[in-house]
């Protein structure tokens, strides 16, 4: 039995159940008898049906006992877990648990938590107040809510991202599987006797990050995890090669243990907070120790989970660098996965839309139901439009790296992206001070401020399905400066959306971990990162890219930038692309020895074009706004 099938205590029940002829089957606990046995999981069309009691579903709190002492006072923290099962779990019913932890539960009121400061990544939760346990316990699952160390009721500190957090939640699981003890509030001992010691994870956020921490330990009882816009790496969570995000202060990750730490870690993990703060602080906002430990992308090699993604191309917070790099090493290590894309920003779908398709996946991998869900497409992406898409794999076969060189005045704007290199160079001077909206405003005009390039008018759809690269050749005239780099969609002139954002502290060109001053006026090359997308492009639309420096509303200003001077034709922007075939041009193909005189129609480089007075061995799209040629767009 391969690591990622997990061990399947129900497969020899269900196996004999599905070979029924019976669309509807029930499924029996495992060591249950046949006569007075309880109501066993009832399972239609591949999936578990909700005919267990909410109403009558037990409720308890129980404290497990985890093999740490985090917070030093001599004795092993203690997590709390609240949990709700089946009634039916009391006798012999034995079910999988999903687990939902969090630092988030509160024991303030939402109202007093909000009247300090409110936490970007979540709002104060209260326990039970989202959907998992209303569609989970009736369908014949238990559902926990983790309090990780240091929050809510538990004991010992909060790490934000390290070994405690995970110690938290594998400590639950290790008493779900019987490896480990816990009590109830009175003292009594709490054995967890109707589990079956199947674990999915589910989480938003905060919450879907200790799911992908969780799965990287292989632990043994986990079986699949469901993280919604999940951070796979704190180091990309607050810093943008080298240089911070806008978004959070030096020692974000401090001041979170200060809002959400409980009253007790607060006075007993001091000085540990404090050590969370000096930690991410040591290298400034370069890669260090303390991020290493935080990144759970290397070491996907111990994942034994199956891994459902689900993040929102819009999401601004948890950006989508988390789950396009962690995907790349599920791939590389031929993990089960699947994919939802979203086009919302931070939020949980599946509050508004239909809950099946996680339920479905939990079924396959918590009680293997043979549902088929592994022989669906591999990956749905939502559009602005509404409609939604599917893949067999993602990125769609059909993707390629398309090269698109940054060249002069063209295709409408100050600057050109083309197919083949053409020298020359451009500057721009950093300001720090201009909005994003502006910066992609008008890309035909030149700005002191920023570079834009455009690409010629698309003849077909070109459909965007990962990361983009950005090479840049330059000079500059400091020491320091950042590089930013947006990928933006343009129609007719005006941008449409600005697909993906990246930028790079040109210090840290050939290192994350050590900074590199540059020489005035010597060129350096350096690569941008944008976030990874899956975005079309279509017909009629134009490619453009916006090269700044400081872009305020994106990252923490550098107040050493000047003015930069990017060589063109040695600069390129690495596109990963599916290119629809074009169409075919109807009119007669340009020739540079023919006459042409006013109103002449015809086709060149798949565009059409009208001729407004005699001419020969002019080529159209050479000849500028006020030219012979009036450009009648694409065939």
């Amino acid at each position: 039995m391969s690591a990622h099938t997990g061990r399947r205590r129900w497969a020899t029940a269900l196996a004999a159940a599905l070979s029924a002829t019976a669309s509807v089957v029930v499924v029996a606990p495992v060591g249950a008898v046949a006569a007075g046995a309880p109501p066993g999981i009832v399972v239609a069309n591949g999936a578990t049906q909700p005919v267990f009691s909410m109403a009558e579903a037990v409720q308890e709190t129980v404290h497990v006992r985890s093999d740490m002492d985090s917070d030093g006072d001599g004795v092993l923290d203690t997590i709390t877990a609240l949990v709700i099962r089946p009634e039916e779990t009391n006798s012999t019913l034995k079910v999988a648990s999903i687990v939902k932890a969090s630092p988030y539960w509160t024991v303030q009121t939402a109202a007093a938590r909000r009247s300090t400061v409110t936490d970007p990544i979540a709002d104060p939760a209260t326990h039970w107040s989202g959907w998992l346990d209303e569609y989970f316990v009736p369908r014949g699952y238990a559902v926990l809510e983790v309090e990780i160390a240091g929050t809510g009721t538990s004991e010992g500190c909060l790490s934000v991202g390290g070994a405690e957090d995970e110690r938290s939640v594998t400590a639950v699981i290790d008493w779900l599987n019987g490896r480990a003890t816990a009590t109830r509030d009175d003292g009594s001992p709490a054995v967890a006797s109707w589990s079956t010691g199947s674990v999915g994870m589910y989480g938003v956020s905060y919450d879907g990050t200790l799911a992908t921490q969780v799965a990287e330990t292989g632990i043994d009882g986990l079986e699949t995890i469901v993280p919604v816009g999940a951070i796979s790496s704190w180091y990309d969570y607050t810093r943008a090669q080298g240089i911070g995000y806008r978004s959070w202060p030096t020692r974000y990750m401090q001041g979170f243990t200060g809002r959400w730490g409980n009253a007790e870690s607060k006075l007993d993990c001091a000085a540990r907070y404090q050590g969370v703060g000096d930690g991410e602080t040591q290298a400034g906002w370069d890669h260090g120790p303390f991020f290493v430990a935080r990144d759970y992308r290397d070491r996907v090699d111990r994942v034994t989970a199956s891994v459902f993604l689900v993040h929102g191309q819009q999401d601004d917070n948890v950006k989508t660098t988390q789950w396009g790099r962690y995907w790349d090493q599920l791939a590389a290590h031929d993990v089960p996965r699947r994919l939802y894309l979203h086009d919302a920003a931070h939020v949980d779908p599946f509050y508004s839309e239909p809950k099946d398709a996680v339920g479905r996946w939990m079924d396959h991998w918590l009680y293997d139901i043979a549902n088929g869900v592994m022989d669906e497409p591999q990956a749905t992406v939502d559009r602005p439009d509404g409609t939604r898409v599917t893949e067999a794999v993602w990125p769609p076969s059909t993707t390629t790296e398309t090269k698109l060189y940054l060249g002069p005045a063209g295709n409408g704007g100050a600057g050109s992206l083309t197919s083949a290199p053409v020298s020359g160079s451009q500057q721009f001077t950093s300001s720090g001070t201009v909005a994003e909206t502006t910066m992609v405003a008008g890309p035909g005009t030149a700005q002191s401020y920023r570079l834009a390039y455009l690409s010629p008018t698309l003849r077909s759809a070109h459909r965007l399905s990962g990361a983009t690269r950005v090479e840049v050749t330059f000079t500059s005239a400091t020491t320091s400066t950042p590089l930013t780099a947006l990928l933006v969609h343009y129609t007719g002139g005006s941008s449409t959306r600005v697909v993906a954002r990246g930028s790079l502290d040109a210090k840290n060109r050939d290192s994350l971990t050590t900074a590199t001053p540059l020489t005035p006026g010597q060129q350096h090359t350096g690569a941008i990162l944008l976030e990874p997308k899956d975005h079309v492009f279509p017909a009629g639309s134009q490619i453009g890219l916006i090269l700044t420096g400081n872009l305020n509303e994106f990252i923490h200003a550098d107040p050493q930038a000047g003015q930069v001077t990017v060589a063109l034709g040695a600069s390129r922007v690495l596109l990963p692309l599916t290119i629809a075939p074009a169409p075919a041009c109807a009119d007669p193909a340009w020739n540079p020895t023919s006459i042409y005189t006013a109103n002449d129609v015809v086709s060149h480089n798949g565009h059409r074009w009208r001729a407004q007075w005699w001419t020969q061995n002019q080529e159209p799209g050479t000849t500028g706004q006020f030219g012979v040629w009036v450009d009648l767009g694409p065939c």
